[in-house]
């Protein structure tokens, strides 16, 4: 049975999803933590509220549902899809599929001894070319190659690709954030059966039993958020085939999130009040449809895009340095590789 996207077209801009979910024993969950902040807490009219798991942290965990641990590839439904396979010596390295910034990883635009890669971007993207940048031109580029970057977001920071403005948002987005949240104090001890008593000065290396405190949360309820720019994937310029492929991606990833294990911490696992009758609320009824149902309509997308689109390899032939050996390179100023997006770090 074919998916009706119907519904998705113009006027529509956005496809939204509120979610409810509730931990899956008990009642209370861990949330992110952030440096210097701890959990993020904030006041609004309704009440307290948290922020569960950040748009950074929930793009890292849908982009890993299509990701065959065990195979080093993108799940078997998903062959075919663009993707760019980083090996070292022949062996597997890494993939844009799991890298934090994707296209705009340093195994691929970083490397010295083989820059093939970055100089095919640089003809690919016009890069030679006076003027603003062509939006179809670069998303059809980025559809060839890693066509995640046009769901989970791409900054291109090398100055040798159009000064390093080659930027494009999340198209797919998501976060869990918890409303009517309380603090469940608790702590514990980090026992030391051989040397339980405390001396001053050995608990800073680790010594001695150790006690420590810990805050989870409760709440009135727990929403995982998706939204998903309809604007933008359209207007990309890139035609129906490719837009439709986009959609059932989206939607591929938001189902195996949401039927997958969402234990996002060890203190928090979570999972959908009902996962059966997920419903947008904009457009008003639009049902999350069935994984089996996306699995049969993503291979026919996938089909009809090969010509758009395929996956490729890149041999990373530097050696790997660790601070020290960087320091004692003369040819290297420890600071090559450009500064991530804020807006794509990971969670």
């Amino acid at each position: 049975m074919s998916i009706d996207l119907t519904s998705l077209d113009k006027p529509t801009t956005r496809l939204l999803f509120t979610v409810e979910l509730k931990p899956l024993q008990g009642d209370r969950f861990q949330p992110t933590g952030f440096p210097s902040l701890g959990a993020a807490t904030y006041q609004t009219k309704t009440g307290a509220k948290l922020l569960v798991e950040s748009a950074q942290s929930m793009a890292n965990r849908m982009e890993t549902t299509c990701w065959d641990v065990a195979k080093s590839e993108p799940i078997s439904v998903l062959s075919g899809i663009s993707h760019v396979t980083v090996t070292q010596k022949g062996k597997f390295l890494t993939d844009t599929m799991l890298e934090a910034h994707r296209l705009n990883s340093p195994y691929l635009l970083e490397s010295r001894k083989n820059t093939t890669f970055i100089e095919k971007l640089k003809v690919e993207l016009r890069c030679s070319e006076v003027g603003p940048t062509n939006r179809t031109v670069l998303a059809k580029v980025l559809l060839h190659y890693d066509v995640g970057s046009l769901l989970h977001g791409v900054f291109l920071a090398k100055p040798e690709l159009k000064g390093g403005t080659l930027r494009v948002a999340r198209a797919l987005s998501a976060f869990i954030e918890a409303s009517g949240t309380r603090v469940a104090a608790s702590g514990g001890v980090k026992n030391d059966h051989v040397h339980p008593g405390k001396v001053e000065g050995d608990s800073k290396n680790h010594f001695g039993n150790i006690p420590f405190p810990r805050d989870e949360f409760t709440a009135d309820r727990i929403d995982c958020h998706v939204n998903l720019d309809l604007g933008q994937i359209r207007g990309y310029g890139l035609g129906e085939r490719a837009e439709r492929l986009l959609i059932l991606l989206a939607l591929h990833r938001v189902r195996c999130l949401l039927d997958g294990d969402l234990r996002l911490r060890t203190a928090c696992d979570l999972e959908p009040v009902d996962r059966a009758s997920i419903v947008a609320n904009r457009p008003s009824g639009f049902p999350l449809p069935s994984l089996a149902d996306l699995e049969s309509e993503l291979r026919a997308a996938i089909d009809a895009c090969k010509d758009m689109m395929a996956p490729s390899t890149f041999a990373f032939e530097d050696e790997l340095k660790t601070g020290k050996d960087a320091k004692k390179d003369p040819g290297s100023d420890g600071n090559d590789v450009a500064e991530a997006d804020e807006d794509d770090e990971q969670g």
